[in-house]
């Protein structure tokens, strides 16, 4: 009987929460092996993995202790951090989602990259659900909400 190996990535540094959120939410955890300082979600993340970057830089070293097979980052802004990471001689993945259906495009990709994608599909589908619902409540709101959103305050 042939031995069935785990497919890609065992060794994740996540540079950005929203990656360690999402492997968090796939059940996919324990191919993490390092997070940013700014990791807050889910909270016990910050308890289980070793806190390797901030934003825009990292601790270079560290992170090539851990041996990871890629690292994920997040925003055009990471350019720099990636750089130095793929000089250090690491695989490193950065995206650049800037909507929902980026976000998506994203999560997917991420899924695919650890074999969950079925896991992947069923949340996003019942996060749509959720969407759906929502707008639908909202139509009968007398007023509409104006949001306003700043991602930096420069």
């Amino acid at each position: 009987m042939p031995i069935a190996l785990p497919r890609g990535p065992q060794r994740i540094v996540c540079l950005t929460e929203e990656t360690t959120e999402w492997l968090y939410l796939l059940g996919e955890e324990a191919r993490i092996v390092g997070i940013s300082g700014y990791t807050v979600r889910p909270r016990r993340a910050r308890q289980e993995k070793p806190r390797v970057s901030a934003f825009l830089d990292g601790r270079i070293d560290r992170i090539v202790e851990l041996r990871p097979d890629l690292v994920i980052g997040f925003s055009d802004m990471q350019a720099a951090l990636a750089d130095k990471l793929i000089r250090a001689g690491l695989n490193v993945l950065v995206t650049n989602q800037r909507s929902i259906d980026e976000i998506l495009t994203t999560m997917r990709l991420v899924a695919g990259l650890v074999g969950a994608q079925e896991r992947a599909e069923a949340w996003i589908a019942s996060c749509l659900g959720r969407h759906t619902e929502m707008a639908s409540q909202a139509v009968a709101w007398p007023r509409r909400p104006r949001v306003y959103f700043e991602e930096w305050d420069e």
